[in-house]
């Protein structure tokens, strides 16, 4: 899985490390829901039923490929 610089680096926060890898990948390869920034960079979001349901939202570069951020959002209305 390709990650930006910026990624890695929000990885550290103490919010974000319990965040597993797995369901990052499972986030971007079966999103339950997908929209496109007004920047290009698209939006996956999957509930996550290990993190008691919480949705995680990954983003991407435009290039559909790069992990950008990942992150329980807490305002995600399925």
């Amino acid at each position: 899985m390709k990650t930006t610089q910026y990624f890695q680096t929000m990885r550290l926060r103490p919010d974000r490390a319990g965040i597993d890898m797995e369901w990052i990948r499972r986030t971007i390869e079966h999103p339950d829901r997908e929209t496109i920034q007004d920047d290009g960079r698209i939006r996956r979001y999957k509930a996550i039923p290990e993190a008691g349901g919480k949705y995680l939202r990954a983003i991407l570069l435009a290039d559909g490929e790069t992990v950008h951020n990942a992150f329980f959002d807490r305002g995600f209305q399925p």
